[in-house]
């Protein structure tokens, strides 16, 4: 089968979507499968072009087995609604444009966060007549109302009408949690063509780590230290500032250390915060290559996972919680109760505190602190659970389900309408 797949973030950039196109995609071309990538330059989140790389037309190159296009782009940061959205719908244009010459795709699938990417998937589908498969890891534009980055309007209604209309006109949807399977069979859709396939874990790539990396420790200093860190995106929704005021609550701990590793919209003011308060016991870490992350992650005893206190957030599962299962790293988990603080109790890989809780976020860091016999049961329940959410579970779950929708869809079917 070949695999047509578009998405605007691929590596070498290193964010959730980057990661799970990537780890699922070499899996399938290992089962034999063919997989063509449509993607852009690598620029997220600074909205810089990666060293190596050109924002062009269109180029073709090969990584790990996958075939992956690049298309011309407008190029913003994250950050900023309009700019994004120039930056999404270039992408729409040009990817759509790119998959027109590729040959024999068998079925064509198309990831969210933002949906303009589902809709240059969407209409290669109608055009070439195959299934289409929307896979759904974000409901947007809600999260964009959710972090406060834009106010309830028409334009909001607009593009949720869109949204609907792309549920409605995909083959299968590929949903991330059980909570969106849940949200889109109330607005109506239906039921049977909505799977949920988890993110999860490459457990060739993140394994226990006995050590910190010995490099890394000696440039920051955090070899004999307790670290608890925020590794990843750093953008609206996760609160960072409120992680800052723990850091602060935490001065007087000598051997304690706060770690912030990554960029995105939010990282400028958390680097200005942190310089104005004069936190000694900060460490601030530039976004990483893809490849440099176990090594990043072997830094931390903890890892701080929060979101802010939004009603949309109690149905998202950062992805981040399962990395640090195949690490061995413990969780704190700060977010809305919902499906992942579930998953994070369940499974016994970390603590579960309230978010933007400033005061249970600190007294949680001081438990696993202080507390060693706690700490290590917390570390092996959560290198038991990672087998669970193994990447070679994940991406065979997916191509059963492309399959199912190649052998189901009769050829010439789809329809612009």
């Amino acid at each position: 089968m070949h695999i047509l797949f578009l998405t605007d973030n691929f590596p070498p950039e290193g964010n959730a979507p980057a990661t799970r196109t990537y780890e699922h995609a070499i899996r399938w071309v290992r089962a034999g499968h063919k997989v063509t990538v449509i993607t852009c330059a690598p620029n997220f989140p600074e909205g810089e072009v990666f060293e190596g790389y050109t924002n062009t037309w269109y180029q073709r190159h090969e990584l790990d087995g996958i075939n992956v296009v690049r298309v011309k782009t407008y190029i913003a940061a994250n950050q900023g609604f309009v700019k994004r959205i120039l930056d999404y719908m270039s992408f729409m244009a040009t990817g759509f444009f790119g998959g027109l010459f590729i040959a024999k795709p068998d079925v064509i699938v198309a990831t969210s966060p933002q949906f303009f990417c589902a809709c240059a998937g969407w209409a290669l589908s109608a055009v070439r007549r195959k299934p289409f498969v929307f896979e759904l890891r974000d409901i947007w534009p809600a999260s964009i109302t959710a972090v406060g980055a834009m106010k309830d309007s028409f334009a909001i209604r607009t593009l949720e009408k869109i949204e609907l209309f792309l549920y409605k006109r995909a083959d299968a949807i590929v949903s991330v949690t059980h909570a969106f399977k849940k949200e889109l069979i109330g607005r109506g859709i239906d039921s049977d063509k909505i799977d949920v396939v988890l993110n999860g874990v490459d457990l060739a790539r993140y394994e226990p780590s006995t050590r910190k990396d010995q490099e890394l420790a000696n440039k920051y200093d955090l070899d004999d230290k307790f670290v608890a860190g925020y590794i990843g995106t750093h953008g609206m929704a996760h609160g960072l500032e409120h992680i800052v005021e723990v850091a602060e609550r935490l001065q007087e701990h000598q051997d304690i250390r706060v770690v912030f590793a990554g960029g995105g919209a939010a990282r400028k003011t958390i680097v200005d915060l942190v310089e104005k308060k004069q936190l000694k016991n900060v460490v601030l870490i530039d976004r990483q290559p893809k490849e440099l992350m176990p090594k990043l992650w072997s830094l931390c005893d903890v890892s701080l996972v929060p979101l802010v206190n939004s009603e949309l957030f109690k149905t998202v599962i950062p992805s981040k919680i399962f990395e640090c299962m195949g690490m061995g790293i413990p969780t704190i988990m700060s977010i809305p109760e919902g499906e992942a603080t579930e998953i994070i109790r369940r499974t016994e890989s970390g603590l579960v505190v309230e978010s933007e809780n400033i005061a249970q976020i600190t007294a949680a860091i001081l438990k696993l602190y202080k507390d060693k016999h706690l700490y290590n049961s917390i570390k092996g329940k959560s290198i038991e659970s990672a087998p669970k959410y193994s990447r070679d579970i994940m991406a065979a779950d997916m191509i059963e389900i492309f399959l199912g929708v190649h052998s189901s869809v009769p050829p010439n079917s789809q329809k612009i309408t």
